[in-house]
């Protein structure tokens, strides 16, 4: 499996020219604002230093010792008075430790988890951004189709009163009119606070409001997954899912941790070696009526063991504990690995129906348009009622607001599908940014004009 980390290929992002608010300078703020991925970063940081610190414990330890007495001896033919000053090195070696070493592995196992985490949620913030650019598209499009519906349900009352004014059409046709264009103007409103709250979503990632953001062009192509296989990327999903990938350290982890608990039943040695020099300064005696003055150097090596008899029953009862983890660990292993699979597999369908619902949407405005005009040309000449002529009217824009959705829902969609399988990164924005633009046309050319939606050029 890749171990590096994703923020290696985010240098791919630098070469894209920032020029206006699109989905790559939104994942660059992000990168820069967003605290979830500061915190993930500093976590693995942390557990990289955790795992240096358990790793000294196999290492040799040296310090440095200095002691100064004053010392005042009386008795029967002993009468001193002297100080000493004694210092030196002492080094100690841990020979053989099981309980550390285990204790290491379980570090390093935490810091590869710590580690598939961070890419995690690097991956979790490509998606976020994603999620929140297109987001406000999807809201600025729902916004412009109940504004155009409100405009022609507000055209379709006015004409109807006019029309009952004349005597042409009765008074419930009026009130037909009214009560859907007085939904429309409520629709329209909820619109627009469904477009407030996701340009608040999008700019509690990178700490900024846009008004505009780059959309999408009209040809963007909606391919299937690649493989074309569920199984496939099931299978892809099992190997390098980073949630996969974290949960497997923390197992390992755990059973390092067992093995710790064990090793507690096992002796330990360790190799001491220290260095030192004694100072006597003013011993004098009774007997001898003087004072003499010395200093002695010493030098000591040997080895310690320690072997465990009886600890009040701690180390078996930690064992108890660190079993249980395990099971839990290995518990929590297989239902992540189950819901992987399960989501991959969903995910996959989940595209590929995206696809072809925005293929038959896209006929489906071309119908509605045609049905919509042949209503409003039959209502003129007294076939077709004012009813007739709403419900044609909301039929049409729907089926403009459930195209742009389903386009909306592909794109998000399939970059869930690759952060399930593990492959998300961040060159799958820079490839998605190619295809927006400032100039592209928004939903308002749909519904403005019938032909617009099979222009090459758009």
């Amino acid at each position: 499996m890749n171990k590096r980390l994703l923020s290696g290929v985010i240098g791919l992002l630098a070469a894209q020219p920032a020029l206006s608010m699109d989905l790559v300078e939104t994942y660059r703020k992000a990168l820069s604002y967003d605290s979830g991925i500061a915190t993930a970063e500093a976590t693995f940081e942390a557990q990289q230093a955790a795992s240096d610190v358990t790793r000294s414990a196999l290492l040799p330890e040296i310090v440095g010792f200095g002691e100064g007495n004053w010392n005042d001896v009386d008795g029967p033919n002993q009468d001193a008075d002297y100080t000493t000053l004694a210092y030196g090195v002492r080094l100690t070696q841990p020979l053989f430790r099981a309980d550390e070493w285990f204790r290491y592995d379980a570090s390093q196992f935490q810091t590869e988890s710590a580690r598939a985490e961070y890419n995690l949620a690097q991956q979790q913030l490509i998606l976020d951004v994603a999620t929140a650019y297109f987001g406000v598209l999807r809201a600025a499009d729902s916004l412009t189709v109940s504004r155009s519906a409100e405009a022609a349900f507000q055209r379709q009352y006015e004409q109807a009163q006019e029309r009952f004014d004349v005597g042409l059409i009765a008074i419930t046709e009026v009130y037909e009119a009214r009560a859907t264009y007085d939904a429309s103007k409520s629709q329209r409103i909820a619109a627009e606070s469904d477009l407030a709250i996701a340009r608040e979503q999008l700019a509690r990632l990178t700490g900024e409001y846009e008004e505009d953001l780059n959309n999408l062009r009209r040809n963007f192509p909606l391919g299937r997954p690649e493989p074309m296989d569920p199984s496939a990327w099931e299978n892809l999903a099992l190997e390098q899912n980073w949630q996969i990938q974290s949960a497997i350290y923390e197992l390992n982890s755990t059973e390092a941790n067992l093995k710790t608990a064990k090793s507690g039943h096992l002796p330990t040695l360790d190799l001491n070696a220290s260095y030192g020099r004694s100072d006597i300064d003013g011993i004098e005696t009774a007997t001898a009526q003087g004072q003499r003055d010395g200093t002695t150097t010493e030098a000591q090596i040997g080895v310690t063991l320690n072997i465990p008899l009886y600890l009040g029953g701690g180390t078996k009862a930690g064992v108890r504990q660190q079993r249980s983890l395990v099971i839990a660990a290995e518990q929590t292993l297989e239902t992540i690995r189950r819901d992987i699979r399960v989501n991959t597999r969903s995910l996959y369908r989940t595209v590929n129906t995206n696809i072809e619902s925005a293929s038959a949407l896209e006929q489906t405005i071309i119908s509605r348009r045609s049905a919509l005009d042949a209503t409003r040309a039959g209502y003129e000449v007294g076939t077709r009622n004012i009813v007739e002529v709403l419900d044609a009217e909301r039929n049409y824009y729907v089926a403009l607001r459930d195209f742009a959705d389903a386009r909306y829902d592909y794109v998000v969609n399939s970059l869930q599908l690759k952060q399930s399988a593990g492959t998300l990164n961040p060159q799958d924005l820079a490839d998605l940014n190619n295809w927006l633009s400032a100039s592209a046309p928004g939903i308002e050319a749909l519904a403005n004009e019938e032909d617009t939606l099979n222009d090459p050029t758009q």
